[in-house]
């Protein structure tokens, strides 16, 4: 599909309500830099989660007079939360080309996380996809005849104008987003989904996230990608990742965990690796992050367990393992790893299958 397939326009006048849950998702392939409006310098490819999710309900009613270009209001977690407003707004803006209607309505946004916000766990990612959704739903009671292909699509393509990793955050339980020439149809305006070729052992992988540190990012990912721009390794990060996605696109057919653990924790230390030696430098991992991986490679090692790490933009980092390994994996962070976790907290998550209406 090509972006002017989403234009959709209607003039109806309905009221409702709608909500919808969508995850978060972790990327195994990283993109880190930008181009043009929201489209990223490399692909990336993600596992979707399953219980980090974001809740968010839209209540819709008509305008009764015309005022400002989009008028809404926000609450997260109950509580009117005017500094995201911006970000909401900016949404708006760039759907707006796609989604004209919006102009007739009033919205209220709820929104809540079953997980910390902006510490590194893609929360606005989960958050867009599922304000996407809703709006994708508003539409479809607009134009019934709606095919479910067309549905996710643009869902994931609006979602991706609010924030580029939550393109992923529509399906499960992988999901590619920019153009690769291994899979046919992906491309850089929305996901798709890898596939149900991908070997048994990755269906099922579970997640577990130590929460290392629970507080807002000093430098915002927006912020990030924006660092990319000159950034002097930006040729060498787009050949790399590539590559590694070509590798690990075999890899998740084939089961080849040695080699999935290569990649993922490659992918890790290289994003972080460009923030540190980008201008200005900044670091997002703490020193519990880099004792805690040391631990979990020195685990892998002993136990021969196929364990891994990886991390987003921010400090908190994800164990990734196969469902089999859960007790030994659990036991270990019981016992090793739970006291460099911030109040001891950690999330058990796993792969799951995209976002859904509630």
């Amino acid at each position: 599909m090509k972006e002017n397939d989403f234009i959709y326009e209607s003039n109806q006048l309905i009221d409702g309500k709608v909500k919808w849950i969508a995850p978060s998702n972790i990327a195994l392939v990283k993109y880190w830099g930008k181009k043009s409006v929201q489209l990223p310098k490399n692909p990336s490819i993600s596992f979707t989660l399953s219980d980090c999710v974001t809740e968010t309900e839209v209540i819709y009613f008509t305008k009764k007079r015309k005022k400002e270009f989009v008028d809404f209001d926000y609450s997260f977690n109950g509580m009117p939360k005017k500094e995201f407003d911006s970000k909401i707004e900016l949404f708006f803006k760039r759907i707006y080309k796609y989604v004209p209607w919006v102009r007739n309505f009033c919205f209220q946004i709820n929104s809540k996380n079953s997980f910390p916000h902006s510490s590194g766990i893609a929360s606005s990612a989960s958050f867009m996809a599922s304000l996407s959704l809703c709006l994708m739903d508003i539409e479809k009671s607009l134009f019934p005849k709606m095919k479910l292909d067309y549905f996710n699509n643009k869902a994931s393509f609006l979602s991706r104008l609010g924030s580029g990793s939550a393109s992923r955050s529509i399906n499960g339980p992988i999901c590619l987003w920019g153009s690769s020439p291994l899979l046919k149809n992906s491309n850089d305006y929305y996901a798709v989904e890898f596939g149900r070729s991908i070997h048994d052992v990755f269906k099922s992988y579970r997640d577990t996230i130590l929460i290392i540190d629970d507080k807002k990012k000093k430098i915002s990912s927006s912020m990030g990608h924006e660092l990319m721009k000159n950034h002097p390794f930006l040729n060498q990060r787009i050949i790399q990742s590539n590559k590694n996605l070509d590798s690990l696109m075999y890899i998740l057919k084939t089961g080849d965990l040695e080699g999935f653990i290569k990649i993922v924790e490659l992918e890790a230390l290289s994003l972080h690796a460009l923030m540190m030696t980008s201008n200005p430098s900044y670091i997002l991992i703490k020193p519990e992050t880099l004792y805690v991986i040391n631990k979990i490679i020195d685990f892998r090692e002993i136990t021969k367990i196929p364990i891994c790490f990886t991390l987003d933009a921010g400090p908190n980092l994800h164990l990734l393992y196969p469902e089999n390994f859960s007790s030994k994996v659990l036991d270990f962070i019981n016992s090793e790893l739970i006291k460099h976790c911030k109040n001891g907290k950690f999330i058990l998550d796993k792969v799951g299958e995209g976002a859904k209406k509630i």
